[in-house]
């Protein structure tokens, strides 16, 4: 646990009462009375997920065991908030990403159906990834790989396929699909290298690579590999100078 990052989450959180009181008790039940990060995240998102089928009280508890039974959950969601902070230009503060960002809140939802997928849960994890859709407008397969510190900007419209692998320092913006080109089974979705970028409204289809560094251009057509360090960007996409 990286007590200095949950540390300064909490004096911004007591900096943003002091300046809207009206939200006092609600930033102290969701953040300030957790004794973690991972208690504040499983909070606000039981806050946000609950429904007919399952209360606040008991989607916080079963996220809470679910983040505290399974490795690396903590770290990732740590790393996560740390480069959004670092790589989006509007993110000002650790804190604002746990209580405002759907992209952040939709890969936390994410991690703990992904643990649930991988421990043969799968009727639970579709089950919240059914609602973070519904919530936070992004659709993430619980089977998909995905590495800690990656941001998934604004969210909405954002499918990430069963067989998608992404690695870390990824950004991923508004409407990006990483999909499959038919019905075919097996390894089908994109893998995602090292500090890629995927801007606004690109699809990328099959099992191809979008190496380090990359960039894809807003509204691409990515069917084939694209190299690392190099921008494509069209329908379909070409390699850009």
């Amino acid at each position: 646990m990286d007590k200095d990052l949950w540390t300064k989450i909490q004096d911004e959180i007591k900096l943003r009462v002091e300046a809207e009181p009206s939200l006092g008790s609600f930033l102290y039940s969701l953040v300030l009375s957790q004794k973690d990060l991972i208690g504040a995240v499983a909070s606000i998102l039981a806050s946000k997920l609950h429904s007919d089928a399952l209360s606040a009280m008991d989607i916080k508890k079963f996220i809470l065991e679910v983040y505290r039974d399974c490795k690396d959950i903590e770290k990732n969601l740590e790393e996560d908030i740390k480069f959004f902070k670092d790589h989006d230009p509007a993110c000002s503060y650790f804190s604002t990403p746990l209580l405002f960002y759907k992209g952040f809140l939709g890969l936390a939802t994410y991690r703990a159906a992904h643990c649930l997928w991988n421990n043969e849960r799968h009727t639970m994890a579709l089950f919240f990834q059914n609602r973070a859709s519904e919530v936070f407008g992004v659709d993430i397969h619980p089977a998909a790989k995905i590495a800690g510190a990656v941001m998934i900007d604004h969210a909405t419209g954002v499918v990430i396929g069963e067989t998608s692998e992404i690695e870390s320092e990824v950004s991923i913006f508004q409407g990006v699909t990483l999909g499959g080109k038919g019905f075919e089974s097996g390894k089908r979705h994109p893998n995602i290298k090292k500090g890629a970028s995927i801007f606004a409204a690109s699809t990328v289809l099959g099992d191809i690579t979008i190496g380090e560094g990359a960039i894809v251009a807003a509204g691409s057509l990515v069917l084939k590999d694209v190299p690392s360090n190099t921008t494509v960007a069209g329908v379909p996409a070409k390699i850009r100078s």
